[in-house]
């Protein structure tokens, strides 16, 4: 019998019965489901709607009913549709009437609106704790393969030299605003709707702000019929979630392209790559293009809760049941990828030779040399003209790097300028070879000494931040 059939003749029909079945999904909240009932059992006997004795009860059967839960021995019942009616029969089954009382003062709308809550901040701790592990993987490659020079790009194409260090940082810094966005989900979702009833209150004098202390919240929702329909919090996440799928697609990206034979900067452990049923030289960073791909499905999950909640009106919709899939498949997605992308990261071999070739590439150095000619008095435009034909000039020579350019040609690309002070640089031959000299990939990096540049000063110390800041960050959720 359906805990809520009273007010009906038959039954319902089977399909329909099976379309509004949730436990297979909602099982999933058991535990916190378990931790709002034994809260509203206390609230309950502290109104004095319970005697001590009842309270005791059904505190002992819910405690057994955990247990259960833990071990995997409790079998859910498909007929009781979703897990909330499953609890409350097997207690029934376990210790009697007495059970009946339990559901006093409380609906399923606030009850698993309390339960979502419950489930979402332990979701985010451990969405939390994967991603500082995937900012350790990254801060130690940068600790170990930090001074490597790289290609730094725009439009794919090759822009400035950078150090590998600052580049691992950059997915640090997007890593650290992910933990931040999550935390500041989980302040807003930390409010108890406990004791909102169906959508009007509890009839009952239940103290929900000790209710909410003894869960974990801090404080209660302050309108009933918001804390019911509300899901802010699964969009929230969600889109914490979608963001964080995209920074590591992101990188997933660039690790399949590094590791391509053509690029070679990097090799990904055997671990962290398969080969082909058919080509028997192949090695494929598969799981980073999992992860690219997988970013779809969290992408999608947001998607749809902001499509399940678009059109309802005020209280508790049945549409609300479908925000359950989305969020539990979205958080096991991005956690199960932030630990594969953690671990392909920390087994990561890096090509240093490969890269610092690279870097040299495409006349990198070009923006050092139009600095050099702007500290010497040359207009900014003017300078990006002269450096701009001298790569030109470069490029029809053969000349790979324009720090092996003859001076003579930059000294006739800066008379002919019609500037008069690139007229009076091209004037003396010691200043001009001087400038060419300082266009080296060296020179470069050297060159970007501001907060958050490449200059090999600024990354070391850059890494020895993010060290301290993430050791700090584990002390301190350890203890």
């Amino acid at each position: 019998m359906q805990l809520w059939g009273g007010r009906f003749g038959g039954d319902a029909d089977e399909d329909v019965a099976a379309f509004g079945r949730s436990i297979e999904t909602d099982a999933a909240l058991a535990l916190d489901d378990l931790d709002g009932s034994s809260a509203h059992v206390r609230a309950l006997g502290r109104a004095g709607i319970l005697t001590g004795a009842e309270v005791a009860t059904i505190l002992a059967g819910l405690d057994d009913l955990r247990r259960d839960v833990e071990t995997g021995e409790l079998r859910w019942d498909p007929a009781l549709e979703d897990v909330h009616l499953n609890l409350e029969a097997a207690l029934t089954q376990r210790i009697g009437p007495v059970a009946g009382k339990l559901h006093t003062g409380r609906s399923r709308n606030d009850q698993v609106a309390t339960d979502l809550r419950l489930w979402t901040r332990r979701a985010i701790d451990r969405l939390d704790a994967a991603l500082l592990g995937f900012e350790d993987a990254l801060v130690t490659l940068a600790e170990r393969e930090g001074a490597v020079v790289m290609p730094g790009t725009t439009h794919t194409q090759p822009a400035q030299p950078v150090l590998f260090g600052h580049h691992l940082l950059a997915y640090v810094e997007m890593a650290e605003r992910d933990r931040a966005r999550l935390a500041d989900a989980r302040r807003r979702l930390n409010v108890s709707p406990l004791g909102s009833g169906a959508l009007a209150g509890a009839g009952y004098p239940l103290d929900r702000e000790a209710t909410a202390v003894e869960l974990g919240f801090d404080g209660v929702t302050a309108n009933s019929l918001d804390a019911v329909g509300d899901r802010d919090f699964v969009v929230e996440v969600l889109a914490a979630a979608a963001l964080g799928m995209v920074h590591l697609s992101r990188l997933a990206e660039e690790v399949a392209w590094w590791s391509n034979p053509a690029f070679g900067f990097v090799r990904v452990a055997d671990g962290y790559s398969t080969g082909s049923s058919m080509m028997p030289n192949k090695r494929n960073p598969d799981p980073a293009e999992l992860v690219r791909g997988r970013s779809a499905r969290v992408l999608a999950a947001l998607t749809a809760m902001l499509g399940i909640l678009k059109g309802l009106p005020l209280g508790y919709q049945r549409d609300l049941q479908d925000d359950k899939p989305p969020l539990f498949g979205a958080i096991a997605t991005y956690e199960a990828s932030l630990r594969v992308m953690a671990g392909l990261v920390a087994t990561l071999a890096v090509d240093r030779d490969r890269m610092a070739a690279a870097a040299e590439d495409g006349y990198t150095t070009a923006t050092t040399l139009a600095d050099g000619l702007v500290r010497a008095g040359v207009p900014f435009r003017t300078a990006h003209h002269v450096v701009g034909g001298l790569v030109a000039r470069a490029e029809g020579s053969g000349i790979r790097a324009l720090a092996e350019m003859p001076p003579s040609e930059l000294a006739q690309l800066l008379a002919d300028a019609g500037d008069p002070a690139a007229a009076s640089l091209a004037a003396d031959p010691d200043a001009v070879t001087a400038l060419l000299a300082t266009a080296t990939v060296s020179g470069s990096l050297e060159s970007a000494d501001v907060i958050g540049g490449t200059a090999p000063g600024r990354v070391r110390a850059a890494i020895a931040a993010a060290r301290a800041r993430l050791d700090a960050t584990l002390a301190a959720r350890e203890s």
